[in-house]
């Protein structure tokens, strides 16, 4: 099973404020909308409040230390452990972790994630969750796609693939 990051990042690092996407990116979100459709898509329960309902043909896993927390329409857990493996179990071929920012700077301490689709938006902003810092020497940009800004997109952006060496 590849386990996977997707998300979207600002040149700062920045991927949100106040539990908040600070952009819109129309393209980005369909490549989301594409890229994670008929999978497994595991969320820290933050992550899960801010989008307010499961995300539609999706298995929507929400991790929360809450024991206690329940969503009609997904499965809650209490850790990325018990999400990961309850998505080897079912015989994935590919599970999304979406954030936020703790559940992505755990996966990538317990180096459980193999590949990283990386929206790179080609701006800084003010905000108050970061995507961890990568260590060049452990990820590979396997794929790149470059766009401009345009009337329903207001900033360049790249969608970027890296894959663990």
């Amino acid at each position: 099973m590849i386990r996977s990051f997707i998300v979207a990042r600002a040149n700062n690092g920045v991927i949100g404020k106040n539990n908040q996407l600070i952009w819109h990116m129309p393209h980005d979100l369909k490549f989301f909308k594409e890229t994670t459709s008929g999978h497994y898509v595991v969320m820290g329960r933050k992550s899960y409040e801010s989008m307010g309902k499961p995300l539609p043909n999706r298995l929507n896993v929400i991790i929360t230390r809450n024991k206690d927390y329940a969503v009609e329409g997904a499965l809650v857990v209490h850790s990325l452990e018990e999400a990961l493996q309850l998505a080897g179990e079912q015989n994935q071929k590919e599970v999304f972790i979406l954030g936020g920012g703790e559940i992505y700077r755990q996966a990538l301490e317990k180096k459980v994630v193999d590949r990283i689709y990386l929206t790179e938006i080609k701006e800084s902003f003010e905000g108050d969750t970061y995507f961890p810092e990568l260590d060049g020497k452990e990820w590979k940009e396997t794929h790149r796609e470059e766009y401009q800004a345009d009337h329903k997109n207001p900033h360049d952006y790249a969608f970027v693939t890296l894959d663990k060496i």
